[in-house]
């Protein structure tokens, strides 16, 4: 139909922090972002959303010990040996990720439980801070609406 806007699929955008285009596009809208805290060496993670609004929205986080500037709220429940607990944060139009060579790579996960380290998502970015943020990603070669389809390995 002559001047019908082209449908928008939204996925998640990894780029460099300093700019510059996307050095991977994914095709989902739910993930989860978990990381090696730097000082105390525990994992942290993160669920997120991409909401109708275009913005990153904090889902439920997970620690798997306290200190060193990592203290759990007030709320936050002690289930499994991992405190949780709902960040009290509004949305988001992106997050900044250190990308530190000093702990191991940040890692995503999506539906079905397939994770993979930034270092093979945007091996390029290694080292450097970068930018996670919402996009279009309807002009992605290939892109069908499943999730994600890169290398990974199941959650355990």
């Amino acid at each position: 139909m002559a001047g019908a806007a082209a449908a928008t699929a939204l996925g998640l955008c990894i780029a460099l922090a300093q700019g510059g285009p996307p050095l991977a596009r994914l095709p989902v809208t739910d993930f989860t972002l978990s990381w090696t805290h730097s000082v105390e060496r525990v994992l942290w993670q993160e669920a997120w959303s991409i909401g109708n609004d275009h913005l990153l929205h904090a889902g439920e986080a997970r620690i798997s010990g306290s200190g060193a500037g990592m203290e759990p709220p007030d709320d936050a429940r002690l289930i499994d040996g991992h405190w949780v607990y709902t960040p009290a944060i509004g949305p988001l139009d992106a997050l900044t990720l250190a990308n530190s060579t000093n702990t191991p790579p940040h890692r995503i996960c999506v539906a079905g439980g397939v994770c993979d380290g930034l270092d093979g998502l945007a091996p390029a970015a290694r080292g450097q801070p970068v930018r996670l943020y919402p996009c279009d990603i309807a002009a992605v070669p290939g892109h069908d609406g499943q999730p994600v389809a890169t290398a990974g390995e199941p959650v355990g």
